[in-house]
């Protein structure tokens, strides 16, 4: 079934419920992004600005390693609710 069969199945009302959830899903998604991006940045410039430090190298590796589970998360977060939304939309 594609978007235009939902459509016209729908309310409009429904419809743009549903548009709006989804536009704060990806809002969502792209902060995830955006988080998980700044941590992995500090922990590249720690290593790169404190090289010969002895804390700067395992805090780096935290900081990397936090922006990848966050990025994660948000991902399967964002995947969860997109086959919910769509799994309750065609169901109704």
């Amino acid at each position: 079934m594609d978007d235009k069969d939902i459509a016209n199945q729908t309310p409009v009302r429904d419809q743009l419920s549903l548009n709006r959830t989804q536009l704060a899903n990806e809002r969502t998604v792209l902060a995830y992004v955006r988080t998980s991006l700044l941590l992995a940045a500090t922990g590249v410039t720690l290593l790169k600005f404190y090289p010969t430090k002895a804390w700067s190298i395992p805090i780096s590796w935290i900081f990397i390693c936090l922006g990848v589970a966050v990025l994660f998360v948000g991902l399967a977060r964002f995947r969860r609710l997109s086959a919910e939304l769509q799994k309750q939309f065609l169901n109704d």
